[in-house]
């Protein structure tokens, strides 16, 4: 079968690898119907170290089973299922806490052994517990949105819920990628009154206002703090999501802030030290998230999905084959797409 395995820096090829195959009875194989290229893609494919057998990258899919190991109870083959972007057992503490990124006994795709998701199939460790049924049979018009399922979406709602977004709040969001995106949609979803998007590429901050944003800022640093102060009266959003990763973001985020307001921070982080000043400290401004437990929230927004009250694949702008994933890399990272859709 056909994957993408990365080899260094700037180095995305698609070569032919062995199918995967059962290793153990909890195991399932699902054959990939569509996966995507993730921001967080985009910082191996900038600094990845040369790698003359590649590597397998990728960590977003659904797809339909093919096969179960015999200890498998829940899937059959020929089901719709979305895998999140962790594979986890669903059983040990941290995951009945919600928390399936430190899962005892998970990890992550690509990695230990594991296939990559930019692929014709991949191998599920702990298929029972990583894998969620999609209803009903593949339908083109909901797969995209149902992809987001398995990282972007859940990500923005971890920011939101992160911040203890509630009906009537104003939200600051940092970060007008595909994660700041799902951020607003998460947020109106959640009851916010207003949004507040910062960023400056008007083609994603459009999609951000149909997604539920009311304003949007295009200044940076200081300017983009005066301004959110200045549409929230002086005080700063109740709630902002910082969705970026980088240092500056952070800081714009916690400076744009209302006294007592809470940052959800799930930006992959590219700093070492948090900028909590005294100033943050006086303000009572705290910081939570992180990486996102999707598969504890697929469930809850699964309706929502399939009923089309909301429309995540919307963030998807380029659809390529598994020929055209090295492009695809190259567009993401030269900011000529938004989030590129892989069609097997």
């Amino acid at each position: 079968m056909k994957a993408t395995l990365i080899h260094g820096r700037h180095d995305i090829r698609v070569a032919d690898v062995p199918d995967p195959v059962l290793r153990d009875d909890t195991d399932a194989i699902v054959r990939v119907l569509r996966s995507c290229i993730c921001g967080s893609d985009l910082w191996p494919y900038n600094s990845a170290e040369d790698s003359p057998g590649g590597n397998r990258i990728g960590h977003e899919f659904l797809g339909v089973v093919e096969d179960t190991g015999s200890a498998v109870r829940t899937l059959r083959p020929g089901q719709l299922v979305v895998a999140p972007f962790v594979w986890a057992d669903n059983t040990c503490d941290f995951c009945t806490q919600g928390l399936h990124t430190s899962c005892r006994h998970g990890g992550g795709w690509g990695s230990d052994g594991t296939d990559g998701g930019q692929g014709e199939a991949v191998r599920v460790p702990f298929a029972d517990g990583t894998l969620v049924p999609m209803p009903g049979e593949p339908d083109d018009a909901l797969l995209a949105s149902m992809l987001t399922l398995s990282d972007v979406f859940p990500t923005g709602h971890h920011a939101a819920v992160s911040a203890n977004v509630r009906r009537g709040d104003t939200v600051a969001v940092v970060g007008d990628g595909a994660v700041g995106l799902s951020a607003v949609l998460a947020a109106h979803r959640l009851g916010a009154e207003r949004i507040i998007l910062l960023g400056r590429h008007t083609d994603r901050t459009d999609l951000g206002r149909t997604f539920g944003a009311t304003d949007v800022v295009a200044e940076r640093g200081d300017e983009a703090v005066e301004r959110v102060r200045e549409l929230t009266g002086g005080d700063g959003a109740h709630a902002t999501l910082e969705c970026v990763g980088y240092v500056e973001a952070l800081r714009t985020a916690i400076e744009s802030t209302r006294d007592g307001g809470l940052v959800g921070r799930v930006g992959v982080s590219q700093y070492t030290d948090v900028p909590l000043g005294v100033g943050s400290f006086m303000r009572n401004v705290g910081i939570r998230g992180g990486v996102a437990p999707a598969r504890a929230y697929i469930e809850e927004l699964l309706p929502d999905v399939l009923d089309g009250t909301v429309r995540p694949g919307r963030v998807f702008d380029r659809t390529v084959g598994l020929d055209g994933v090295p492009d695809g890399y190259r567009a993401m990272n030269e900011r000529e797409a938004l989030k590129v859709l892989i069609a097997p």
